[in-house]
């Protein structure tokens, strides 16, 4: 899959596409729908599949500091994107400047000079142009000018997440905040992950007997609410070596993630560490990692001993092992 940063990077001989618009934060669902279909469309057509996106998110040029948590950094939205068979991903700078092209402008700009659609599929709510002032119905207008079809998709997928509510990036943004990981899982259609590089904490963790990766998460990452959870740790890029326990590059490590401010030591820092169950002799430090949120175990808490923590501990990584297991075995 190719991947463009801004019109600039477009080859200049590029032909005519089927192309969706849209942030896409998360990849979820909903999203899938659309970008499914937009594939699909491409194959029939004989021509390749393209996403546009934007970079900063746009509320953060419009609405300095109303930035939302994001479910998928760049990379990992492009990885989802090429799984469901895109051809080609096209990141826009978002810019106080491009913020003030009309809808005009952005289809002439973008859809008609550079990516030669053929035909443009979005989903009924989808926006574009200064102030959001185009829709769907300008969009096809526009389209009969230009040269381009319009195809839209009916969003309104349900679940049970959320007490039924239509999935979207802002229902699983509350999903995660209030720790319902479960719930976000059926809106993505796979664990939430959580990434960044890990980095040297107070290391109570390895004092305890419990080693973890404290992992500095990436710049407005959405993280679920405070608390213990099963999921998994996993390090892409780190070749197996005996130092590092024989780690084969993208082994998914089942873990006991915490998340909260350690209470139990009057912490103050808000932070992510996962302990890989039974791994010995992991040295992570500086490696970009993934951890994904498989389900919830507990609250945050504060002992009367360390006794009683790590008993607690204890506890947390059984109840997570049980319930990666089951999730296995779900799957095999």
């Amino acid at each position: 899959m190719q991947r463009w940063r801004g019109l600039e990077d477009i080859p200049q001989d590029w032909g005519r596409a089927v192309v969706t618009i849209g942030s896409y934060d998360g990849v979820h669902r909903g999203h899938q729908l659309i970008i499914g279909r937009a594939v699909e469309r491409a194959r029939a057509l004989g021509v390749p599949s393209v996403v546009v996106t934007f970079d900063p998110h746009p509320s953060e040029v419009v609405r300095p500091g109303s930035h939302p948590p994001l479910l998928a950094p760049h990379h990992r939205r492009a990885e989802l994107m090429a799984d469901l068979g895109v051809d080609a991903v096209l990141i826009l700078p978002f810019t106080s400047e491009f913020s003030k092209l009309s809808a005009a402008d952005f289809v002439v700009k973008v859809l008609v000079d550079k990516l030669h659609a053929k035909l443009v599929v979005e989903g009924p709510n989808f926006r574009f142009g200064h102030k959001a002032a185009g829709n769907v119905e300008v969009l096809a207008e526009l389209g009969r000018m230009y040269d381009y079809e319009v195809e839209v998709i009916d969003l309104r997928v349900r679940g049970e997440a959320g007490g039924g509510e239509p999935f979207s990036s802002t229902l699983t943004r509350r999903l995660v905040a209030e720790g319902d990981i479960e719930g976000a899982a059926e809106i993505l259609g796979r664990p939430h992950r959580v990434e960044g590089v890990v980095v040297r904490g107070a290391q109570r963790g390895r004092e305890l007997g419990y080693p973890t990766a404290n992992v500095e998460t990436l710049p407005h990452t959405a993280i679920p609410a405070d608390g213990v959870y099963a999921g998994w740790l996993t390090v892409p890029t780190l070749p197996a070596s005996p130092e590092q326990g024989g780690l084969p590059s993208g082994e998914r490590m089942p873990a006991a993630i915490s998340v909260g401010t350690n209470p139990q030591f009057d912490g103050t820092e808000r932070t992510v560490e996962a302990y890989a169950i039974d791994r010995v002799g992991l040295d992570l430090y500086g490696l970009h990692v993934a951890v994904d949120f498989l389900a919830y175990v507990r609250g945050m808490a504060k002992f009367d001993s360390i006794e009683e923590l790590l008993e607690a501990i204890g506890d947390d990584v059984k109840r997570s092992t049980e319930l990666i297991e089951a999730y296995d075995a779900r799957r095999a």
